[in-house]
């Protein structure tokens, strides 16, 4: 056993430029700004737009900005990870896209779906590697184009979503920084009720289910909320138990961004005030597996060495967790 722990020394974030609107949709489907905006907090969301680009795009210059800030050369990574559940390609990997768009031609890389929780377990898997002194330089992205699975005839899921990505280096420390807990859960009963049906091997692209738009996202909203509630609250709650954490000791909860509501909710039911709650919204929507690493990314400069830190996620399948840190 070393006293090594992984922490994050670099983040960086980017966001497309063509903004969605509230009043946008308006025109699209049947819905209002103030429909929007009291039901899930969001007044707008970014959108990749343009022929032949995915998700690598956005991953590769959330990437670019990470090395640049850290001074690391390409073939310094050991590792990629990228969390996202709209790969350019069913294969091959986003990640090693990502890396072959930067010139990362050292090391390896490959993709985690874990669908909105995909950024929680990839850097779990990430900090391992930091951990047990095999790797030195791990980079944990988050990217998903939402746009490209949303049915925008769809009211109920198509104010939800927007485009973008995140990232993070992790590296060595030994100060008493980085990643010191994690609780990571999942649940395939959950399967049925936020999901993409069409596109896998069990049901294929055929003409009958592009017809019957099954390739987009579905969810059954009100049992989504309660679930992610649930979640989300039980991992914090575990987490802050095991390391004697109280809302005065802690300095931020990091919640998933898929709707206001379930985030002042699981704040309030873990004790949390929401001055303490990074909140991206209402300016990007959910984003998927980019939405933790697009808070910290924002609320970068408001971080301080040591702040005690909780992540926390819930994703189709279900996927949940929570993971404590102290910045470092």
């Amino acid at each position: 056993m070393t006293n090594i722990s992984a922490g994050i020394t670099a983040v960086h974030g980017y966001l497309p430029e063509q903004i969605l609107t509230n009043s946008d949709l308006e025109k699209m489907v049947e819905t209002n700004d103030e429909w929007i905006r009291s039901r899930t907090g969001i007044s707008e969301r970014r959108i990749l737009t343009g022929e032949g680009r995915g998700t690598s795009e956005m991953g590769e210059h959330a990437v670019r900005g990470l090395l640049e800030k850290s001074g690391l050369k390409p073939n310094d990574v050991d590792l990629l990870i990228c969390a996202t559940v709209t790969g350019d390609y069913i294969f091959p990997d986003t990640a090693n896209i990502v890396r072959d768009r930067l010139g990362i031609t050292n090391g390896w890389g490959f993709d985690v779906n874990a669908a909105c929780s995909g950024f929680l377990y990839a850097l779990h898997i990430g900090r391992q590697f930091i951990e047990n002194g095999s790797l030195k330089n791990v980079i944990v992205l988050g990217a998903d184009k939402m746009s490209s699975i949303v049915d925008y005839t769809d009211r109920t899921t198509c104010i939800l979503f927007g485009d973008g990505a995140g990232a993070v280096l992790l590296q060595p420390k030994e100060d008493g920084t980085g990643i010191l807990d994690s609780e990571i859960r999942s649940d395939g009963a959950g399967a049925e009720f936020l999901f993409q049906k069409a596109g896998g091997s069990k049901y294929p692209a055929t003409a009958e289910t592009v017809a019957n738009r099954e390739h987009f996202a579905q969810q059954d909203g009100r049992t989504v909320f309660k679930a992610a509630v649930g979640g989300m609250v039980s991992a914090v709650q575990t987490v802050m138990k095991r390391n004697d954490l109280t809302n005065e000791s802690l300095s931020w909860l990091v919640p998933h961004q898929a709707n206001l509501r379930i985030i002042s909710t699981v704040a309030s039911m873990a004790d949390i005030p929401m001055e303490k709650v990074m909140v991206t919204i209402e300016k990007y929507g959910n984003t998927t597996a980019a939405t933790l690493p697009l808070c910290l990314w924002q609320y970068e400069e408001q971080l301080k060495k040591n702040d005690k830190i909780i992540l926390t996620a819930f994703g189709g399948g279900y996927t949940w967790g929570a993971t404590y840190l102290k910045w470092s």
